[in-house]
C-alpha cells in the first residue's frame, strides 16, 4: 500500500528506480553521465489487467494480499476467478519506466506470491495532472476507497 510521499512506509526510502533500457542509467535523482542532476521521478497512475484461466477466488485474494507484502506500493486490487485489476501509484522518471516497471511486477512476483498463470491483458499508465482532471471531471476512476484486495 502506498502511502503518499511524506506518509512512505520505511522501507519505501530503500527503493531505488533505474530507467529502464536507457544504457549506463542510474537512480532516478542521480547525477548523469556529464554530472548533471537527473530529472527527478513523476507520479504515474498504473492500471494494470490481467486475465486467464480460473482459479479459486480464495487463492487469488490470497496471492494478491501476498503481492500488495512483496510490493508495497499497490493500492488496490480487484479479483474474481479469472481476473484481475491492480491499481497503484509509480515514481518514475517518465512513462517509459513505469510502464516498464508494470510490465514486469506480475511476472517478477509470481513465485513468491504465488500469483495464478495469468497474462497482462491491458496496462494504463497516466500522470498524476490526468488521473485528478478525469476525476474532477467525473470520467476517470473514483480514488481508491477503501484501499486494499477487493473481489469484483
Amino acid at each position: 500500500m502506498r502511502r503518499g510521499r511524506s506518509g512512505a512506509p520505511p522501507h519505501a526510502a530503500a527503493r531505488t528506480l533505474t530507467s529502464v533500457g536507457t544504457a549506463g542509467a542510474g537512480p532516478v535523482g542521480a547525477p548523469d553521465a556529464v554530472g548533471a542532476p537527473a530529472e527527478a521521478g513523476r507520479l504515474w497512475h498504473v492500471t494494470l489487467s490481467l486475465s486467464g484461466a480460473e482459479a479459486p477466488l480464495r487463492d487469488v485474494r490470497q496471492a494478491l494480499e501476498r503481492l500488495a507484502q512483496d510490493h508495497p506500493f499497490l493500492l488496490t486490487s480487484r479479483y474474481a476467478n479469472d481476473h484481475a485489476e491492480i491499481r497503484y501509484w509509480e515514481e518514475a522518471r517518465d512513462l517509459h519506466d513505469a510502464a516498464a516497471v508494470a510490465l514486469r511486477l506480475w511476472g517478477e512476483h509470481r513465485a513468491t506470491a504465488k500469483l495464478p498463470p495469468w497474462e497482462i491483458v491491458g496496462l494504463e499508465v497516466i500522470d498524476r495532472d490526468t488521473y485528478h482532471q478525469r476525476v474532477a471531471e467525473g470520467y476517470g476512476p473514483p480514488p481508491a476507497s477503501p484501499v486494499g484486495v477487493h473481489p469484483y
